[in-house]
């Protein structure tokens, strides 16, 4: 692990997107709450908000931090067929969270998939990336249109 404990706490945020892109029908369902096994995106936003508070034990040497908001939100996109996942996390530490808001994506998605599979088992899961982190040493940071990997229409 990274020794962290010569910084000052300091205020940090980062934001996290990720698709999950599927068949219009099975976005219809999600969106109108008609796949048998629940609540999708309700399921989806309490699985991100955990996995952020849990990336420690997912990701090996990932400092532990006193988070003090995960907010996490869904976009229905029917021009692309996907659900848009969009997650910002918050705490005061030593270090950044850009791992927690990355890892609240990639659990909100797989989510998704779960609920959704039995409609679907060709969905896709991509785009997670970065979108801008604040605080720390390193300062701010943003995705600009020239470092973006976004996926447009990636199924």
């Amino acid at each position: 692990m990274v020794d962290v404990g010569g910084k000052d706490a300091t205020s940090r945020e980062a934001v996290a997107e990720g698709s999950v892109y599927m068949a219009p029908a099975t976005l219809a369902a999600i969106r109108d709450g008609a796949v048998p096994k629940g609540d999708v995106l309700s399921s989806a936003r309490i699985a991100g908000i955990m996995a952020a508070k849990r990336t420690p034990d997912l990701i090996p040497l990932c400092h532990p931090l006193p988070l003090t908001s995960i907010a996490i939100n869904f976009e229905i996109d029917e021009t692309l067929n996907r659900v848009l996942i969009v997650a910002s996390v918050r705490c005061k530490g030593r270090t950044g969270v850009e791992m927690e808001a990355l890892t609240a994506v990639s659990v909100a998605a797989l989510t998704i998939y779960d609920m959704a599979k039995a409609l679907e088992k060709s969905m896709v899961i991509g785009g997670v990336q970065l979108l801008r982190k604040r605080g720390g040493k390193s300062g701010d940071w943003q995705r600009s249109l020239q470092n973006s990997h976004k996926e447009e229409g990636a199924a």
